[in-house]
């Protein structure tokens, strides 16, 4: 969904068709584009009851009530206050569902068609089959909210780990899950980003912001990337999660296991000695390693490699785009070498035709 910064109220209107009812102006502040929709009480109304019943729960504020002389009009009583009244409970409700800590009711197809919404609208039928039509503006809003969910997704992960610490299993597993279910989403949305950059391209987007955001979108797809192999470390590393007292792999390493691996106080272990700068110095157990035994230090090992890798991929990938430009640079610059070298001929035979000229001068002088 759009990163809405702000949502405002300030204003309504009477309007007569079908029959006379007031309409309230809803004001929506995203991080690059902004956009006003009209929605009358009875519409708010509709949304209170999906909302409860696609999440199970109310939103956190509920709607002002429905005034009991509402059904009055015109000269039996003053409907200013009511409906400044109204305005304002309406706008306080709304602001309540987007600063709300969970995300279950800003994020329902509901709420996000109630405001208009445009990112992540399908065209053409029920889910998966159509296409998903983007602005360039609002192309970029898509992309800050998936930045902002990436850092959800890594939070997810960071309180999986530090349940995981504390021996809460329960929790542990719960937090994971929920990582895996947002990551998910974000990589489907990373995909529509994808798909939409060929549309936009057709649309007539220079060459050069076209490059841009498709490096845009290579940096969100590494880091779901990176995300998903955390995710996956933690079926290798955290199997006791949901298996009860049979599970083992959560278990501390033996003691026995640990001497053989980073030596013991006899001295006996071989000396490491492919640690830059410190040639005997002993491998030090870190916060990440300390729960693991030898099978999961050998996965988070595989891990990091493999992230090692990926990063060596983009450098890589930037390293030959630099190429390809030096090349271009290069190119132009023997180009207007040789246009200047042809200029110089050029110069030196009207210099030559100009000295004969001025003999000629000096002769009839």
């Amino acid at each position: 969904m759009t990163a809405i910064q702000a949502v405002y109220i300030r204003g309504h209107e009477e309007r007569s068709d079908p029959k006379p009812h007031t309409v309230y102006r809803i004001e929506i502040q995203a991080h690059v584009r902004s956009w006003q929709m009209w929605r009358r009480y009875s519409e708010f109304t509709d949304l209170h009851t999906e909302l409860t019943k696609s999440t199970g729960s109310a939103p956190p504020a509920p709607l002002p009530p429905k005034h009991a002389l509402s059904i009055l009009r015109g000269p039996f009583r003053d409907e200013t206050g009511i409906i400044e009244e109204r305005r304002i409970g309406l706008e306080v409700y709304l602001r309540a569902i987007l600063s709300a800590k969970e995300d279950k009711w800003r994020e329902t197809f509901a709420f996000r068609d109630f405001l208009g919404v445009p990112i992540g609208r399908q065209v053409g039928g029920g889910e998966g089959s159509g296409t998903v039509s983007f602005s360039s503006s609002s192309w970029l809003d898509e992309h800050l909210e998936l930045q902002s969910r990436i850092r959800d997704v890594r939070a997810d992960i960071n309180k999986r780990d530090s349940l995981s610490d504390r021996g809460d299993a329960s929790g542990s597993g719960m937090a994971n899950m929920q990582a895996k279910k947002k990551l998910a989403e974000v990589i489907s949305r990373v995909r529509t980003l994808t798909q939409s950059l060929q549309e936009l391209g057709m649309g007539g987007m220079a060459e050069g912001e076209l490059q841009r955001r498709t490096d845009m979108v290579a940096r969100l797809q590494d880091d779901c990337e990176k995300l998903g192999r955390m995710v996956t470390v933690a079926r290798h590393t955290s199997r006791a999660i949901g298996q009860g007292a049979g599970a083992t792999s959560m278990k501390p390493a033996p003691e026995s296991d640990r001497a053989a691996l980073l030596g013991d106080s006899t001295g006996f272990a071989r000396p490491v000695t492919r640690v830059f700068g410190a040639a005997s110095q002993k491998p030090q157990e870190t916060e990440a390693t300390r729960p693991l035994d030898d099978h999961g230090v050998f996965q988070l090992q595989k891990v990091q490699m493999e992230q090692q890798d990926g990063q060596l991929s983009q450098l890589t990938t930037i390293l030959r785009r630099q190429r390809h430009l030096g090349e271009a640079i290069g190119a132009e610059v023997a180009e207007q070498n040789e246009l200047l070298r042809g200029l110089s001929d050029d110069v030196d035979q009207v210099g030559a035709k100009l000295s004969g000229a001025n003999k000629q001068l000096n002769r009839l002088g």
